[in-house]
């Protein structure tokens, strides 16, 4: 799929009141998901062999065997809501925004992804304490991928 026109649907369904968007073509399928910050996040885009550019692949579909190999934790997770960089904290030398161990409040902001240089910072839907963080800082995320593990 041409950037151009991938750019085009990224503003269509950032300036509209749909919150995802799929297509399928020939040459791949793309999926556009709205994110809380209203940026939308290109999901996954994969060309059939036969039609595949002489360019490198795609970043999501490099991302998708390291969500494939996380493992199963118990108590309440907190997944991402996009494909991005995951980051702890809001720069190299400030502090986390959780540790384990660390008491967290419902709506806390609990880490950082980066889509499409843009900085969204996540807050977490559920309180509690944090007993074990599930990625590492710079590490590429996937949609739904775990991040966090709260009792």
């Amino acid at each position: 799929m041409d950037l151009r026109k991938l750019k085009t649907l990224i503003d269509l369904v950032s300036e509209s009141n749909i919150s995802e968007l799929e297509i399928t073509e020939a040459d791949g399928k793309v999926r556009i998901v709205k994110s809380d910050g209203a940026v939308a996040v290109p999901m996954m885009m994969a060309a059939p062999v036969a039609a595949a550019p002489a360019a490198p692949a795609p970043a999501p579909a490099a991302i998708a065997p390291v969500a494939a190999a996380a493992p199963e934790e118990t108590g309440r997770i907190v997944k991402s809501p996009m494909v991005g960089t995951f980051y702890r904290a809001a720069g190299p030398n400030a502090k986390p925004f959780a540790e384990v161990g660390q008491q967290i409040k419902e709506g806390a902001p609990i880490c950082i992804i980066e889509a499409m240089k843009i900085m969204n910072e996540i807050d977490t839907e559920i309180g509690g304490t944090v007993t074990k963080v599930l990625c590492e800082n710079g590490q590429p995320v996937e949609f739904g991928q775990p991040l966090f593990v709260i009792e």
